[in-house]
C-alpha cells in the first residue's frame, strides 16, 4: 500500500509538472485534422498511436522547459512554487522523464508511417528549442504557437503519410491562438522580465501595445477559422461554433487583469480549453450530422 501511495504520488507531481491538463489546447485540433484527413474517424491503430505520440512530445518539451526554466521561475514570485524550485522533484529524474518521454513519442511515430518517424527528430527539436527563445527574441509566443501547431500537422501527416494544404491552415491557426493567450499570460511578467533580460511582447512594446497584439493575432485566427468554410464545406453548425468561439474570446480579452492571477489564470487557460473544445464539437457535428 505504501508503494502505490509514493507512486500515486509520483504520478500527480509529474502530472503538475507537465501540466497535463493543457493537453485540451492542442489535441481537440488534432482530432479535427485526423477526422478530415480520413474523411471520418481513422483506425483505431492511428487514433492510438496518434494520442501516444502527442502525450510523449508534449510531456517531454514541458519537462524539458521546466529544466531549463529552473532558475529563472525560482527567482519569479509568480513560478517559485512550482516542483523543481522547490525541490519536490530533481533535475535529473525530470530529465530522465523528457528522454522516456522523446522516446515514447519517436517509437509512436515510427508506428505511425515513415513520413512521420522521419520528422520526429525535427519535432523534438523544434519543441524543445522553444525554452531557449525568451532569452532573444520577443517572438517566442509566436514560436510557441508555431511548436504546439505541430500537433495538427502532424495528426494529418499520420493518417495520410502525405502534405496537404488544409493541416497548415489549421497549424497556423492554433499558432495565432496559442501565440495570442501567450502574449496575455506573459503580460504578468513586465517587470520581471525586464530586470532579468527575457525577452516578451509586453516587456518590449509595454501592455497596452502587447494586449493588442495578442488581440490582433486572434482576430487573423478567427478570419482563417472563417476561411476553412468554403475549403471545407462547412456548414451552419460549424459556422455556430465560430460565434462561440468569438464570443468566449472577447470574454477573454475583457477580464484581462495582470493583477488579478485568478483572473488571468481564466482568461490565458480555463477560456481557452473551453474555446477548444468548442471548436471540436461543432466542428464534429457538422462533419458528422450534416
Amino acid at each position: 500500500m505504501e508503494y502505490a501511495r509514493k507512486l500515486g504520488t509520483k504520478i500527480k507531481l509529474y502530472s503538475e509538472l507537465v501540466m497535463f491538463s493543457h493537453t485540451l489546447f492542442s489535441l481537440p485540433f488534432a482530432i479535427i485534422s485526423m477526422v478530415w484527413a480520413a474523411g471520418g474517424f481513422p483506425s483505431w491503430r492511428i487514433m492510438l498511436w496518434g494520442l501516444i505520440a502527442l502525450i510523449g512530445a508534449r510531456n517531454g518539451a514541458n519537462a524539458f522547459n521546466r529544466v531549463v526554466d529552473r532558475t529563472f521561475d525560482a527567482q519569479n514570485p509568480r513560478t517559485a512554487h512550482r516542483h523543481l524550485p522547490r525541490m519536490l522533484l530533481g533535475e535529473k529524474e525530470v530529465l530522465a522523464f523528457v528522454v522516456i518521454n522523446y522516446g515514447i513519442f519517436i517509437f509512436a511515430a515510427a508506428m505511425l508511417n515513415t513520413l512521420c518517424f522521419i520528422l520526429s527528430p525535427v519535432a523534438i527539436f523544434l519543441i524543445s528549442s522553444y525554452s531557449y527563445t525568451k532569452r532573444f527574441t520577443y517572438m517566442s509566443h509566436l514560436y510557441l504557437g508555431f511548436t504546439i501547431a505541430s500537433a495538427p500537422i502532424g495528426a494529418w501527416f499520420a493518417v495520410t503519410g502525405k502534405f496537404a494544404f488544409t493541416p497548415f491552415i489549421i497549424g497556423t491557426i492554433v499558432m495565432l491562438w496559442i501565440a495570442g493567450f501567450d502574449i496575455i499570460y506573459g503580460s504578468q511578467d513586465i517587470d520581471f522580465d525586464r530586470n532579468h533580460k527575457l525577452w516578451s511582447i509586453p516587456s518590449i512594446f509595454g501592455l497596452k501595445n502587447g494586449l493588442r497584439i495578442a488581440a490582433g493575432l486572434h482576430l487573423i485566427m478567427v478570419l482563417l477559422l472563417i476561411a476553412l468554410i468554403p475549403i471545407r464545406h462547412l456548414g451552419w453548425l460549424y459556422i455556430a461554433g465560430i460565434i462561440l468561439a468569438v464570443f468566449l474570446l472577447m470574454t477573454e480579452h475583457k477580464i484581462i487583469k495582470p493583477s488579478n492571477r485568478k483572473a488571468m489564470k481564466i482568461a490565458s487557460y480555463n477560456l481557452n480549453q473551453v474555446i477548444s473544445m468548442v471548436i471540436l464539437f461543432f466542428t464534429l457535428g457538422d462533419f458528422f450530422l450534416l
